[in-house]
């Protein structure tokens, strides 16, 4: 369903409600071997389940049915930007959570250094998670590259992380990703996907070669895969349609590159649930609209550790309480998308949902869980863009429609 923001600008009106989307990065998830049960719902959350039972559930679908989404168009999705409508690489959401100021006509990719054995293949893509320490020494290293007709730009992100960006004359950011998503695979070449990224594509492989060089003696980030390549797009505001002051609790560069992007307030914080929380308190009367992502619960799902998935979400559980103390007017909890321990990725699965407001009208669910969502009124699998009209309907921030 395409969205009008023309039509949702008209709508939106002032007032001095305050609304809260809690992010749980990767929540949804699947049962494990010896328990049926997901992540969600084997865990201990009476606060969750407190809200589940004064608000309305359901589960979303970040993208569509049977679509195993990215986190980006998983963000952009749940700020109300269909993904399919409004697409953007990773790479520019990773320059602009580093606060990079990428120019018109600039190409960037996000970038992980990885371990490729003596074949070639891919052995781990994240090079074991690398401390951020050796990501900036490696930078260092691959900054030195120079390629013909081009600038080459190289910095680092977090940990395994980097931000890589083109900038030269007429060049195009349709380019194939090289990063194969999985191990035991070698790393694509960078192909066009249109006849004007040919040029650019030509470079990013000459950068990868080198790369590969001058990595090899660094294991385990010994290679360099890249993905997301793109420019930066012109998009509606989401304050300006939306006629809130919004402001972004995230910790990871991409995210508060996403959140950026569609016009919100990045705000300075540490990870984790007790500095993210102190950080919404600290900044709750300078903003209506806060989006608070929790990154731990999609760290524990890709790294197949599911004991840890659920102990992150029983910890963000327990600062519940602290969030509806501030006296959020709308308060919802979601994922981004379903990060399962068992399959160790992101997965197509839709993801549980609770919107608690003043004025909502509660449904019968009475935990927060996906199969006790399936019987809420949000609906079993609806689209996560349509999220967002409903959000500010409750919050009281959408006059009526029509005569």
């Amino acid at each position: 369903m395409y969205m009008d923001f023309e039509h949702h600008r008209k709508l939106s009106k002032q007032e001095k409600t305050k609304m809260v989307l809690l992010v749980m990065d990767g929540l949804g998830g699947t049962g494990g071997q010896d328990d049926s049960r997901s992540e969600l719902e084997a865990a201990h959350t009476p606060n969750l389940d407190n809200l589940a039972a004064g608000g309305i559930c359901g589960l979303h679908e970040p993208v569509s049915p049977g679509t195993t989404p990215g986190s980006g168009p998983s963000h952009l999705s749940l700020f109300g930007y269909d993904p399919l409508e409004y697409s953007v690489g990773r790479g520019v959401l990773s320059a602009l959570g580093i606060g990079f100021d990428l120019q018109p006509g600039d190409v960037a990719a996000r970038g992980n250094f990885c371990t490729i054995d003596e074949n070639g293949t891919v052995e781990d893509r994240r090079a074991g998670r690398i401390s951020t320490e050796k990501n900036e020494e490696l930078c260092e290293i691959l900054s030195q590259i120079e390629l013909p007709g081009a600038q080459v730009i190289v910095r680092t992100v977090k940990e395994h992380r980097f931000l890589f960006v083109l900038r030269g004359e007429n060049l195009a950011g349709d380019i194939e990703d090289t990063d194969p998503q999985e191990t035991g695979l070698a790393p694509h070449p960078a192909r066009p996907m249109a006849p004007e990224s040919a040029a650019a594509a030509k470079l990013v492989g000459e950068f990868v070669r080198q790369a590969r060089e001058k990595l090899s003696g660094h294991h385990p980030a010994n290679m360099v895969l890249m993905r997301g390549f793109s420019r930066r797009p012109d998009w509606p505001s989401f304050t300006t349609v939306h006629g809130v002051r919004a402001a972004a609790v995230a910790a990871y560069p991409m995210y508060k590159g996403v959140a950026k992007l569609v016009g919100m307030q990045p705000l300075d914080t540490e990870a984790g649930a007790n500095a993210e929380v102190s950080t919404l308190a600290k900044h709750w009367n300078d903003h209506d609209f806060f989006f608070v992502h929790v990154k731990g619960t999609d760290s524990a799902g890709e790294d197949g550790d599911r004991d840890r998935k659920i102990r992150v979400i029983e910890e963000v559980d327990r600062f519940i309480p602290h969030i509806r103390e501030l006296g959020p007017d709308v308060f919802v909890v979601t994922g981004d998308h379903s990060t399962p321990a068992a399959l160790k990725a992101h997965s197509w699965h839709p993801v549980p949902v609770v919107l608690w407001a003043r004025h909502c009208r509660p449904d019968r669910v009475q935990s927060f869980g996906e199969r006790d969502c399936l019987q809420g009124a949000l609906g079993p699998r609806f689209p996560a863009h349509q999220l967002m009209p409903v959000v500010m309907a409750n919050a009281q921030r959408r006059a009526k429609f029509g005569a």
